[in-house]
């Protein structure tokens, strides 16, 4: 019995007619679909809690303040962070990284430099230009080399003693491409003091991360691509440098005292958590990343590596397909143009048969313009999908190509 066989009822969301047709999901590095366990928990939290948390001395609000923390501690084993207070909700990973780019940013002076690369998602690069607008620091990108893999001999020139923040993605939401974490960080470790963040919004699927190991000082990733809800995050920091950084937001539960003439903060981890949580969310993301747990991410990675060598050698058999991969691409995404063909006019159509794929820029406009293209049609997959879904999806493909050419 494969993962798809073994899950697939557990996904409620597959029962979803679309275009009276049934759903055929091929967006997951847009959002993953999420399992009946993770749904029944934002439910439960709503039906039986629905109080704050870290307020009330109640009854309900202490057992919401139970379930809410114990996410806290199920992420601090999953990224095996050495502390709890290490593990930081957010709103997911871009504003994780909007954090660490205001805060880590308020130590950039002018002829520091911040170093991302050419395969970067918006939200690792707009922060990071602002960051360098407002202090005087120059932003800097490790290139891809023909093969579409990270020129890592390019660091060996472009860090320096001015390299303060070295902030990269382990795996691209475009091509699928994975970073070569190890390399990245023991070269930037044996030339500078600088900080490395690792955005793991799309590596969290196919690689069990350990922090320590990694010795990496940050890292962000989605509750939302992982099988749980939208609007919450992690950020795991190393707890001195957590320490160091100022707060990003101002409000209830951040602080420690208030008056007029000061304030003195909260301890970690509530120093970057203001206001009232996405609490409902945060309870949730603890069953998702049980659920994970549960399937093992080296069963989905092996799972989805072998659907997505299906789909591309099905993909090949589309006459004037372009697929644009790397030799290190073994991931569950795709990305592909088809000569003569608009990408949004495609997706439209095909929409038509059921299937649901990403069309656009994915928010990597840079590394678009690396391929010298405008859009480029992605498939990503899961363990929700099968082979059955790549046949429907190959032939309305073809049958769209046939229309619009």
């Amino acid at each position: 019995m494969n993962l798809f066989e073994k899950y697939q009822n557990q996904f409620p969301a597959l029962k979803i007619k679309m275009n009276d047709k049934p759903l055929v999901y091929l967006d997951t590095a847009a959002t993953s679909l999420k399992p009946q366990r993770v749904i029944d928990s934002i439910v439960n939290y709503y039906t039986n809690l629905s109080c704050n948390v870290h307020r009330s001395i109640h009854t309900l609000g202490e057992e919401a303040t139970i379930e809410y923390e114990g996410t806290r501690d199920v992420l601090k084993s999953f990224v095996n962070a050495h502390k709890r207070e290490e593990i930081i909700f957010t709103k997911g990973t871009t504003e994780g990284l909007n954090l660490l780019a205001r805060t880590l940013g308020e130590g950039l002076q002018e002829g520091d430099q911040v170093l991302i690369t050419e395969l970067e998602h918006h939200s690792n690069i707009v922060p990071w230009q602002l960051a360098c607008q407002r202090s005087g620091a120059t932003l800097k990108y490790i290139p891809l080399n023909n093969s579409l893999e990270l020129d890592l001999d390019s660091l060996d020139t472009l860090l320096s003693e001015r390299t303060k923040i070295v902030s990269f993605s382990g795996l691209s939401n475009t091509l699928g491409t994975t970073s070569n974490i190890e390399s990245i960080i023991q070269k930037v470790r044996e030339k500078t003091q600088a900080k490395v963040i690792v955005d793991a919004a799309q590596l969290v699927l196919h690689r069990r991360l350990d922090v320590q190991k990694l010795d990496c000082d940050f890292l962000v990733f989605s509750a939302h691509k992982v099988f749980g809800p939208t609007g919450v995050g992690v950020l795991y920091g190393k707890e001195k440098l957590l320490n160091s950084l100022p707060p990003f937001h101002g409000g209830g539960d951040m602080i420690d005292k208030v008056s007029f003439e000061e304030t003195t903060y909260n301890d970690l981890p509530y120093k970057f958590e203001a206001g009232t949580p996405a609490i409902a969310s945060v309870v949730a993301f603890k069953e998702a990343i049980k659920f994970l747990e549960d399937v093992g991410i080296e069963q989905l990675h092996s799972y989805t590596h072998e659907l997505n060598s299906y789909l591309k050698e099905n993909l090949l058999s589309i006459p004037g397909i372009k697929i644009f991969e790397s030799k290190n691409q073994k991931s569950s995404i795709t990305s592909f143009t088809i000569e003569g063909v608009h990408n949004q006019d495609l997706a439209s159509l095909i929409s038509m048969d059921g299937v649901a794929i990403r069309t656009g820029h994915h928010c990597t406009q840079p590394l678009l313009r690396k391929l010298n293209v405008s859009s480029t049609a992605r498939i990503s997959l899961s363990l929700y999908n099968s082979k059955s879904d790549i046949d429907v999806c190959i032939s309305s493909l073809k049958k769209a190509q046939e229309i619009l050419r």
